[in-house]
């Protein structure tokens, strides 16, 4: 299994390096490897609607000019690392997602839990339990940002430790 800084390494040397103003980032778990790349800002003189209108069209029409070699980019990651590839853009400060996975993900909830979801169903927040556990999950993640983003590094560091450690396998 490739450690992050093989999949950032490989996707930093393989994408043109015209396409970003710097490294792209590189966001991973076990069925997806999510690529934004950071895209020059529009200009700062002009008013918040065109400047969200701007955003949009340069991220469309980056999609659009990128779409062949993003594809061949991808197959060529899949095979590598055997996870699907998404693509996003972030310009003016927004980030934009081209494509990416929905994952089915299996849990086991007691009443109580199964009460919260069936509330927000409910009250119309949610079309079904599916989609209430899922808004639930984006809360959490926009309220703990700097939490996780801390857990995550951390989660690295294990990673680079092990990889330099022995072979277990052998």
């Amino acid at each position: 299994m490739a450690t992050e800084d093989e999949v950032r390494g490989w996707f930093t040397g393989r994408l043109p390096e015209e396409w970003f103003t710097g490294a792209p980032a590189i966001v991973r778990d076990r069925e997806e490897i999510a690529v934004v790349g950071t895209l020059p800002d529009p200009p700062s003189d002009v008013s918040e609607p065109e400047r969200a209108a701007l955003v949009e069209g340069i991220a469309a029409r980056f999609r659009e000019e990128t779409r062949e070699r993003r594809i061949e980019i991808a197959r060529e990651a899949e095979h590598r690392f055997r996870r699907k590839v998404s693509w996003g853009i972030t310009c003016g400060g927004t980030t934009v997602m081209f494509t990416t996975l929905s994952v089915p993900v299996m849990t086991r909830l007691r009443q109580a839990e199964r009460q919260v979801l069936d509330t927000l169903v409910a009250a119309g927040v949610a079309r079904s339990r599916s989609d209430a556990l899922a808004w639930c999950v984006r809360l959490v993640g926009k309220n703990t940002d700097a939490w996780l983003a801390d857990l995550r590094d951390a989660l690295q560091h294990v990673d680079r430790v092990r990889a330099a450690g022995p072979d277990a396998h052998s």
